[in-house]
């Protein structure tokens, strides 16, 4: 009996999935759990893997098209076995998946054009996307900067090619035809979830920010003695700022919390997020029981999880569940940020950079090392006194860092 291969959730917060790269083709041979596809998610790159025996017999979702979750994008089943009624059912259930791209030089799914289309020639007021183009022509006019408008296609039903686009291409400078002056980046999974998360935080979240400066001339010093023991993984301040802040917010619980609908929620364990940067924005890997592991463990956990979060190998049990974050740009020279909170999550520390600057110590001006930190708080969850006790907390520590290496 045929196997219809969905397009499933992988990520707790996914709603669709880019087909990246097919790991079998039509004709292979598979067995229940055989990765079939690496699939881009809103957070990694996860594996797409076959839930049933037979042969691959039909891919319906070309590397670099966009699907639902829910939709189909392949089917095994015997080699004899007929899947035409089962494919008729699906397109009348479901549109085909839209593509983004070529597979191998075979064009990306597309639904199939009305037999009586007539031949479309572009009008003046029609934009780009409602043009009858090949993907790979789409994408190459964009490359090139240009207007798809001014192009005529050769292809059936006046549908424009990479053959035109081409051709366009190097006969627009010489007819003088203008090209656009910009060009347009498709949007990958992980940028609409940040963007969608955006919409979902600063709008309904009443964001409230608080700044303190903090004295760190015994943090660099601490750190410094540490790495020069020459054990373990190379200490650095953000590893630090993570202790000291899982440290914090396991005597300030109120801040270490969930706003839920009807209940604010207080954990007792301490799962801490990360911001970490990544090709096309961030993904917030979490350290759990960040409270109990030292500052070394730290440190290699830390480091590990940015890497896998930069190759896009996390998993989600990876990069969900956290209570709290700490975002730090001071490795970019930022001297000052705010950010933005991740809901659940009612608090999030945003972390400048350490810098010299004259000071008023003991009625001297001398040069300190200072670093400037942001807690953004959900108003709803954390009054001004409580962020500010905790930040008061988190000031202490890293200004007498013996408090960090117990």
């Amino acid at each position: 009996m045929a196997t219809k291969v969905f397009m499933e959730a992988l990520s707790p917060t996914m709603e669709e999935g880019k087909v990246l790269t097919w790991h079998r083709k039509e004709g292979d041979q598979v067995s229940d759990g055989d990765v079939l596809a690496e699939v881009e998610t809103d957070k990694a790159v996860m594996e797409l893997q076959a839930r049933g025996v037979g042969v691959l017999r039909r891919i319906l979702a070309a590397e670099g098209a966009v699907v639902e979750v829910g939709h189909l994008v392949a089917v095994i089943a015997a080699p004899e076995e007929d899947i035409e009624e089962l494919l008729t059912e699906e397109r009348q259930e479901r549109p085909e998946p839209q593509p983004v791209g070529t597979a191998g030089g075979r064009p990306a799914v597309t639904a199939p054009a009305p037999a009586a289309a007539a031949a479309h020639l572009p009008q003046g007021g029609e934009a780009a996307g409602q043009i009858k183009s090949s993907p790979l022509a789409r994408r190459l006019a964009r490359e090139r900067g240009l207007d798809l408008r001014i192009v005529r296609g050769s292809g059936p039903g006046g549908r424009i090619t990479k053959r035109d686009v081409e051709a366009a291409t190097e006969a627009a400078p010489a007819a003088g035809i203008p090209q656009t002056g910009y060009q347009d980046i498709e949007l990958s999974q992980i940028r609409k979830t940040i963007a969608k998360r955006l919409a979902q935080s600063l709008g309904p979240v009443p964001h409230f920010f608080l700044t303190t400066e903090i004295d760190m001339e015994r943090a660099v010093e601490a750190r410094d003695a540490l790495n020069a023991l020459g054990e373990g993984p190379k200490i650095s301040f953000n590893d630090i700022i993570l202790k000291v802040v899982a440290a914090a917010l396991q005597q300030h619980r109120e801040c270490n919390a969930w706003w839920l609908e009807g209940a604010i929620r207080h954990f007792n364990e301490v799962h801490l997020s990360m911001a970490v940067a990544v090709e096309d924005g961030l993904i917030t890997p979490v350290i759990r029981n960040a409270h109990l592991k030292s500052l070394r463990e730290i440190a290699t956990e830390a480091r590990e999880l940015a890497e896998r979060a930069r190759a896009r190998r996390l998993t989600p049990e990876e990069y969900t569940g956290g209570t709290f974050s700490v975002s730090n740009l001071g490795m970019f020279d930022i001297d000052q940020f705010t950010a933005v909170i991740s809901p659940p999550e009612a608090g999030i520390l945003a972390v400048g950079s350490i810098i010299e600057k004259p000071v008023a110590l003991d009625g001297d001006v001398t040069v300190r090392k200072r670093m400037r930190v942001t807690m953004s708080c959900d108003h709803r969850v954390i009054d001004g006194a409580t962020g500010a006790r905790f930040l008061q907390t988190v000031r202490r520590m890293l200004e007498n860092p013996l408090a960090i290496v117990w």
